[in-house]
């Protein structure tokens, strides 16, 4: 016989389920290649996307996904995209937040391949009816202090 809503309910609330999560350090920002540009003097504009970029809640350990679009000028150096696929990978099982995904992407990669300038942006699914977009730059912009 089919529960009813009141039992449903009852369940529902003492669900406590914790996914696991692993910590950032998980991230393999080594995994990271980068080959010689040639054509450093005449600058271009790189734009990599993916609609499968997924980390998880480091409180809940729910998914995350969301579009990831990586846009950069590169300087003497160009991201190798197997070794940036297998890098994303990494964040699948990793516990960060939105915000601060968005700006390790950033960090790691102007790491490794120092840019002109790179923008990474993250436009998360909505989840619980809020929709999230993280977007940030290399050159950082400047503060406006002195």
């Amino acid at each position: 016989m089919p529960e009813s809503l009141d039992d449903i309910k009852d369940r529902y609330a003492a669900l406590d389920l914790q996914l696991e999560a692993a910590d950032p350090e998980a991230i393999d920002a080594a995994s990271l290649l980068a080959f010689p540009y040639d054509y450093a003097d005449n600058p271009a504009e790189i734009v990599i996307d993916t609609h499968e970029f997924t980390a998880v809640c480091p409180w809940t350990g729910l998914p995350d996904t969301g579009d990831l679009t990586i846009s950069y000028v590169p300087g003497t150096h160009c991201i190798e995209l197997k070794s940036l696929k297998y890098y994303l990978l990494t964040f699948r099982q990793v516990g960060i937040v939105q915000e601060h995904a968005a700006s390790r992407i950033l960090d790691d990669l102007v790491q490794a391949c120092d840019p002109r300038s790179m923008a990474v942006s993250l436009d998360y699914t909505p989840r619980g009816g809020l929709h999230t977009v993280v977007t940030v730059g290399y050159p950082p912009a400047n503060s406006g202090g002195g």
